[in-house]
């Protein structure tokens, strides 16, 4: 199977002497759905970070469609959608996405069928001209998703993307992550909900700076002898 992202023997101090990742290595699948799932403070944003380039990688390798992470050959192939919404609020819906399509070297003609595409995509087309500052959560939410569809992605990162969402919005974004990867892009998503595990391919569970699983949902539970993914992640933390 091709792998989208290998990490090798990554380890990352924060602050010269918090020890966020330790020898962490992992092989990633194509086309799939990866839950990174672990507590706040486990290490997922850092390694989310390390994954898109946003961390110089200090100890280790990391390679994402095998080039080097952060490699300027990426920045049309990998996407991010960070905690923070990446929106402007003064702006409108479709002034949001045309600047960021403009940024990616997208002309004229382009930046229309990209800003008609992703709206579709995140089932937002009816507030094109909204201005974010009136969009509720969720709505932003959506449009922060819509600007990293931007350019056809190969792979997409996303810290924590349901966060405070009520779950008539997470079931429809989880829905839409399932038709992504479907058609082909690797989805990377960070979580510390331990119900949405259950919704991807391939989960990698992360306490305090280490991987201490990576297997399907199925797989998990059945190394485990458990019948939740939450039940799952307490026993291998218990020994």
């Amino acid at each position: 199977m091709d792998m989208a992202v290998k990490v090798n023997k990554l380890s990352v101090t924060l602050g010269g002497n918090v020890k966020a990742l330790i020898n962490v290595s992992l092989e990633l699948p194509i086309g799939k759905i990866i839950g990174f799932i672990g507590p706040s403070g486990a290490g997922k944003t850092t390694l989310i970070r390390s994954i898109v380039g946003m961390l110089k990688v200090q100890k280790g390798a990391i390679t994402i469609l095998g080039i080097a992470a952060g490699s300027a050959g990426l920045r049309k192939q990998v996407s991010y959608m960070g905690q923070e919404l990446s929106v402007y609020t003064d702006l409108t819906v479709r002034e949001n996405i045309s600047y960021f399509a403009t940024m990616l070297g997208q002309n004229r003609h382009q930046v229309k069928q990209t800003v008609d595409h992703v709206l579709q995509e995140v089932d937002m087309t009816d507030k094109i001209d909204a201005m974010v500052s009136n969009l509720s959560g969720g709505q932003k939410q959506r449009v922060s998703l819509a600007i990293a569809l931007i350019g056809d992605p190969k792979v997409m990162v996303l810290d924590e993307p349901t966060v405070g969402l009520d779950p008539v919005l997470r079931d429809n974004l989880w829905k839409l992550f399932a038709r992504l990867s479907a058609s082909g892009i690797t989805m990377i998503i960070s979580s510390h909900s331990m119900d949405e595990a259950e919704r991807c391919d391939d989960l990698v569970l992360i306490r305090d700076g280490k991987v201490i699983a990576h297997d399907s949902p199925d797989g998990l539970l059945k190394s485990t002898n458990t019948k939740t993914v939450e039940r799952s992640f307490l026993k291998l933390v218990e020994g």
